[in-house]
């Protein structure tokens, strides 16, 4: 008897967990994005939402690619914190700014898509979506030279 009262206890928390655990990995997935396909983006911020859970950059694109479409395009980002460890600020891009990006699409075709790396026109500055020195091509050398 306390053997089986045992087993369902265990059972019951593992379900638990993995009930608890599916909003989370749901909420954090971005299998919406193709990570197989990077396309290019140049145009014209048109605005920036530096919030909490992700920062979001609207881009005019002018220019017509090979699955880029022009128009407005709602590029995802990830938090401000991980942004500014990556060296960001909340006035890295700004409205106005012409930009190039390189980005993932989204798999069902509409104007969206996570941030790959952006690039300044004004300056040639590059920025990307991540705090991972093998996805950083020249941030540091960037900050050296200022």
């Amino acid at each position: 008897m306390k053997t089986s009262i045992g087993k369902t206890a265990v059972y019951t928390a593992l379900i638990g967990l993995a009930a608890a655990a599916y909003p989370v990995s749901a909420h954090h997935s971005t299998t919406m994005f193709d990570r197989d396909k990077t396309i290019p983006l140049s145009g014209t911020v048109k605005e920036l939402h530096w919030t909490n859970p992700h920062v979001a950059i609207y881009i005019e694109n002018n220019v017509k690619q090979p699955n880029a479409e022009t128009g407005l395009w709602l590029i995802e980002l990830t938090s401000p914190g991980n942004l500014v460890r990556s060296g960001w600020s909340r006035n890295t891009i700004k409205p106005g700014d012409k930009v190039t990006a390189d980005v993932h699409p989204l798999r069902d075709g509409t104007k969206g898509a996570a941030l790959r790396k952006i690039t300044l026109a004004d300056t040639g500055q590059s920025f990307t979506y991540s705090i991972r020195d093998a996805d950083r091509p020249n941030i540091d050398q960037e900050k050296d030279s200022k």
